[in-house]
């Protein structure tokens, strides 16, 4: 009889569900409970057959949780892959394979939260795709992709890759036609200076103009001279969502405010403007109204009325 690695083992006995967790919890790194219901039994009330997954999963030594205390005494478990897990998800070959490795020690971090939101917000895009009949599934957000913003080794100030804090995927069916559009997820949890993120804007209007250059000692192909490094990743440049958490509506809308005004202050940004697009909102409004409703700020111009989420993108149908 062959042998039989430790990784392929117990995935003889998983359940459809067990099937669908993993790969989702290797992607999005860390999600709780409420979460995986949200995203993979929409339907239950209980999420009863969801937690025994989770509990035979946890038995087979293929995910792990942690508690997510939000103060008041009140926790839930936020979920993970394990090394065994993980090894399992890329042996399946069934999603892009990634360096980072969730510990427990990351999971309990002060990061928690942060990714727990980033979650939130795909799963907002994922509410409103199945209400409206669009496609935006388990798997159509990807966190913290690198994009590498310029030649060379970095210097203090002017780093060489952009990280979003995911990328989101939606496809938009209307009647006639449909929208394929792509989002870079920037999430605030009133934690940074609005500079910073200003900062961010920056280096997405340099991403979108970066050329790479030919490795030394190569001439560059003819067919790709002058040709942005975005275009080999995306058939449309994505717009860049801002998404803001963590403070009360009052205090997000200051947030909104000072951002807008600091890209309409600095040179780059607004002659950027014209090619970038860019919006901002919070992740309450997302969940309580959803992208396709007028709650994204436009961060250029001096039209500040919310739009929805549609109107920031390029159509590609």
């Amino acid at each position: 009889m062959p042998e039989v690695s430790v990784a392929e083992q117990p995935r003889r006995g998983l359940t459809m569900l067990g099937e669908q967790l993993l790969p989702v919890l290797y992607q999005h790194r860390l999600m709780t409970t409420r979460q995986l219901q949200q995203l993979l039994q929409p339907h239950t009330t209980y999420p009863v057959y969801l937690r025994r997954q989770l509990a035979r999963l946890r038995g087979l030594g293929l995910v792990d949780s942690t508690l997510r205390n939000r103060g008041g005494g009140r926790g839930e478990l936020a979920w993970y892959c394990t090394p065994a897990g993980t090894q399992l998800v890329e042996a399946a070959g069934e999603v892009t394979v990634r360096a980072y490795r969730m510990t427990p020690e990351a999971a309990a971090s002060q990061l928690q939260e942060h990714t727990i939101a980033v979650n939130d917000t795909g799963l907002a895009f994922v509410d409103a795709a199945r209400a409206a009949g669009h496609e935006c599934g388990p798997l159509d957000w990807e966190p913290e992709l690198a994009h590498r913003l310029r030649d060379g080794g970095s210097r203090v100030g002017d780093e060489a890759f952009l990280i979003p804090d995911a990328v989101l995927r939606y496809t938009h069916r209307g009647t006639a036609r449909q929208t394929l559009m792509t989002f870079f997820i920037e999430l605030d949890r009133a934690t940074m200076n609005p500079g910073r993120l200003a900062a961010k804007l920056r280096a997405y209007a340099r991403y979108q103009t970066y050329i790479p250059a030919p490795p030394p000692g190569r001439a560059r192909p003819t067919a790709e001279a002058g040709t942005e490094a975005w275009r080999s990743r995306y058939t449309a440049f994505p717009a860049v969502l801002f998404v803001l958490t963590g403070a009360t509506p009052t205090a997000l809308a200051r947030r909104t405010a000072d951002l807008r005004a600091l890209a309409g202050a600095d040179v780059r940004l607004r002659r950027a403007a014209h090619r970038l697009s860019a919006g901002v909102t919070t992740l309450q409004q997302l969940q309580k109204a959803g992208p396709w409703a007028h709650v994204v700020v436009p961060v250029f111009g001096p039209d500040h009325a919310p739009r929805n989420a549609l109107a920031y993108t390029e159509t590609t149908t």
